[in-house]
């Protein structure tokens, strides 16, 4: 089970477990549904419940009675091997995610998801990666972006230099898109690397129909076996075309709340454009440090007390003071 605490040791005294039908009674409300696992990242006081609608909905048990209904038969899923075709032809590319998931094994008829992240998952939700590349893939921790701080960003700078160390040709990490331009920024700052360091993720989630994750992160896979040895951003170019832009990590900045399009490159092109698996690099516009340019190193020596003050008519001197 996936509950914590207080929270797992009550339900395992009342003999509840995932699957169950249960009624959560609080003052003034009350739902009955089946009992789900709960995301890694939710509140540990966050009990998850399938309505009868079909809707998931999370709920505090803060002043709530819980009653257990009926039992039922906690959901599994029986997964097909696969063919991870590894090649000493093919480049050998490390996807690191920094929360949620690129791939989520999702049962239907009872609504429960299972994230997980390994190489499998992935290539079963993008079987075509492996055309391109060796694939290895995991989860660094799993948060929201708005929760990224300068900690995080260590910690990912050292599984970057890690996966590079240990013989990565590219590496790919999966991020939330609210703070991706500040993360992209920091490692920028904090790592050398003599090969492609791409940051991608999705606007739309994968359940649906003008879901960007698929096209972005083929794009990313593409990005990160060129020969653009950079920490860049790879995201949607426009709203409804397949081409993906690659932009400077330090020039990068979110435009718009849910546009595919909303990475844009500040004073200046991206570095290149992607579509249909090719890339189209300009460097007559815009120079760029070639694969195996630099040596492999890691400085995640950072001050956190650093305030970003914008200046606007009126302000008070004190502020910075």
């Amino acid at each position: 089970m996936s509950y914590e605490g207080y929270l797992k040791e009550f339900l395992e005294i009342s003999n509840i477990d995932v699957g169950d039908k249960i009624r959560v009674t609080k003052p003034e409300i009350e739902h009955e549904g089946m009992l789900l696992e709960k995301p890694d990242y939710s509140n540990e006081n966050t009990l998850i419940i399938k309505l009868s609608s079909g809707y998931n909905i999370g709920i505090d048990v803060k002043d709530a009675k819980i009653e257990k209904l009926s039992e039922g038969k906690k959901p599994k899923i029986e997964l097909d091997p696969i063919d991870k075709q590894i090649s000493e032809d093919k480049d050998n590319l490390s996807i690191l995610s920094t929360g949620g998931t690129v791939a989520s094994v999702i049962d239907y008829k009872t609504g429960a998801v299972h994230p997980a992240f390994t190489a499998d998952d992935l290539l079963r939700a993008t079987p075509e990666l492996v055309d391109h590349a060796n694939i290895k893939a995991k989860a660094i921790f799993n948060i929201l972006s708005e929760n990224m701080n300068p900690e995080y960003w260590k910690k990912t700078a050292e599984a970057i230099y890690d996966e590079i160390n240990d013989g990565a040709d590219g590496v790919i990490i999966a991020h939330g898109t609210d703070t991706m331009h500040y993360t992209a920024s920091a490692l920028s700052f904090m790592i050398d690397s003599p090969v492609p360091i791409v940051l991608t993720g999705a606007q739309r989630s994968s359940d649906r129909p003008s879901s960007d994750a698929f096209t972005n992160l083929m794009a990313s896979v593409v990005a990160a076996k060129s020969d653009i040895a950079e920490v860049t951003i790879c995201m949607h170019s426009s709203e409804d075309d397949p081409t993906c832009a690659l932009h400077r990590a330090t020039r990068a900045r979110k435009m718009h709340t849910s546009r595919r399009d909303t990475f844009q490159s500040i004073n200046m092109n991206p570095l290149a454009t992607i579509e249909n698996n090719q890339i189209h690099i300009n460097d007559a516009e815009v120079p760029y440090t070639k694969r195996g340019e630099k040596e492999l190193s890691l400085n995640n020596t950072l001050a956190d007390k650093v305030a970003l003050v914008k200046m606007y008519p009126g302000i008070d001197p004190e502020i910075i003071d």
